[in-house]
């Protein structure tokens, strides 16, 4: 046994090296070192996962902007539909919901609102009595409706010149019902089933609460989630950056477009300081574009559309670029700009994403010789090679890859050992790949400490962010977790360092032998406990 352990931890060792290689530090940290940060999620870019609690008050919450709702008469038994998704007609013939007969709200009010299609056209009805169709693009007046529901999960719908729609025989959706509905099965009433509301953002929040509401809301929320002694507790845990999302809509502050509520620029202001302060590097990331570069609550979605890839969205948000990047240039603090954070990989082609980068990257250089330009690699089926491929440019610039154990059926009944394993053999590889390649510095922008391993014991999460923090440090930028707080405890920085689930250690200056034989000596300790 001895000796075949002593043979599979050289084989170990000699892998290692391999991908280990080179000497790296990023300029303008302390200590001549590479970044050692932590994500400020949530803060100025919503995300209600975080803290579902900003969410509590607001009326019909579980029908914010881009809920999914479906539409079955109780008479005919039958769904509403929109033909081929949208563009055509709309009947009430489906004796299964699918994706033609799945609506997505848009708020108006707390009982007003619109249906769009899966094709991203609108229900409209021209007027009493009239037949319904899904060709409507932005939505007209007559497009909003009321709706009205009681507790058993029943609804009906009202124009707003007060007509009420009803299923007809002839299965139709029209807007004749005369007079006033009872709950009782009639063609005026309709069961409704939330698909599902899962988008959480910024746009659901001050949408839902409407603007004088939202705004005292986010002010709190911005005056007290992250503070000084934030930056404090960070500093002595040898953090030595900030990666800090923002919302297209800070360049317009204090006064942006509705629904957005201005302060988040005031707020980032306050975070230059206090990192200033504490000598912390910030890293300014644009996590939310104009029209939503992947679809998500933290891009700021409306309703899950990706429209970012519109020459209009794109020069705002170049504008958006020029704005912080003139702002912050020369400020000690500044570390580096992202430019666009987790654009998708089906929805953003990659010459549309390139053709930006390259835009934003000379805007930033305008300003500032020294700033990092760190370009984020597309999310799904994307290889980051093709950002190395892509001549963006050729002084500090940085590829941010976001590495989770999560979010895909891959991970899916992994084991403890599994993940462990995945990490040092999978993405080890890929970081030596990276990091070897004649391009760009290497950026592990997001990671969390948390898994799809059941019951995992205090150990388990010691060992995965040990095992983690191994490689990730040989990224030859760095890493960022995410995110400082949160109310799931496993992706909460600080509670994971005041609960000892987290085990930073010392700061690795760089990799050379002395950083190997730790590398080994901890997979050795990890083999023998897990495994052995």
């Amino acid at each position: 046994m001895e000796l075949v352990l002593h043979k599979w931890v050289c084989a170990f060792l000699l892998c290692s090296w391999l991908f280990v290689s080179g000497v790296y530090s990023v300029e303008g940290l302390r200590g001549d070192s590479k970044v050692r940060g932590v994500n400020l999620g949530g803060w100025l870019v919503v995300e209600g996962w975080i803290k579902p609690s900003l969410f509590d008050d607001i009326p019909n919450e579980d029908m914010l902007d881009g809920t999914q709702v479906q539409l079955k008469s109780v008479t005919l038994e039958k769904y509403v539909s929109a033909e081929n998704g949208g563009g055509m007609n709309v009947s009430v013939d489906r004796d299964i919901a699918s994706s033609w007969e799945t609506f997505r709200l848009w708020r108006v009010s707390a009982s007003e609102f619109q249906f769009r299609t899966l094709q991203g056209q609108f229900l409209t009805c021209d007027g009493e009595g009239c037949s319904f169709s899904a060709t409507a693009e932005p939505p007209p007046a007559l497009g909003t409706f009321y709706i009205e529901r009681n507790n058993n999960g029943r609804v009906h719908i009202r124009t707003i010149n007060g007509t009420y729609l009803q299923a007809t025989l002839q299965t139709q959706l029209t807007a004749d019902y005369p007079g006033k509905p009872g709950w009782e099965d009639n063609a005026a009433t309709f069961e409704m089933t939330i698909v599902a509301n899962t988008l959480h953002g910024d746009y659901q929040l001050t949408n839902g609460y409407g603007h004088s509401k939202a705004k005292d809301i986010l002010k709190r929320h911005r005056n007290s989630f992250i503070t000084v002694g934030d930056f404090s507790f960070l500093y002595r845990h040898g953090i030595n950056t900030v990666r800090i999302p923002v919302g297209w809509w800070i360049a317009y502050d204090p006064d942006p477009p509705a629904p957005f509520i201005g302060g988040t620029l005031e707020a980032l202001d306050n975070a230059f300081s206090w990192a200033q302060a504490y000598n912390i590097k910030c890293i300014i990331d644009l996590h939310a574009a104009p029209g939503s570069q992947n679809g998500m609550e933290h891009s700021a979605s409306r309703d899950g559309s990706t429209d970012w890839p519109n020459p209009d969205y794109i020069s705002q948000t170049l504008h958006v670029i020029d704005f912080l990047a003139s702002r912050y240039a020369k400020h000690p603090a500044l570390l580096g700009i992202e430019l666009l954070n987790e654009p998708s990989a089906a929805a953003v082609p990659l010459d549309t994403l390139v053709s930006y980068y390259k835009q934003g990257y000379q805007i930033v250089r305008k300003y500032s010789s020294a700033a990092y330009v760190i370009v984020c690699q597309r999310i799904g089926n994307a290889d980051p090679l093709e950002l190395y491929q892509a001549n963006i440019g050729s002084h500090h610039l940085v590829v941010d890859l976001h590495y989770y154990s999560l979010f895909d059926n891959f991970f899916v009944n992994m084991s403890a050992v599994d993940n462990m394993q995945f990490i040092y053999k999978s993405r080890g590889a890929q970081l030596q790949a990276l990091n070897s390649a004649n391009g760009p510095l290497v950026f592990i922008g997001e990671w969390v400490n948390e898994w799809n391993v059941a019951n995992g014991s205090q150990t388990d999460y010691q060992d995965f962010g040990r095992v983690q923090l191994e490689v990730y440090n040989s990224a030859s930028f760095g890493w960022a977790y995410w995110t400082l707080k949160n109310d799931r405890p496993h992706w909460d920085f600080e509670w994971n360092i005041k609960n000892n689930y987290l085990q930073l250690g010392n700061s690795p200056k760089n990799w050379n032998v002395n950083g190997l034989v730790l590398l080994g000596s901890a997979f050795v300790s990890f083999y023998l406990h897990n495994i052995l």
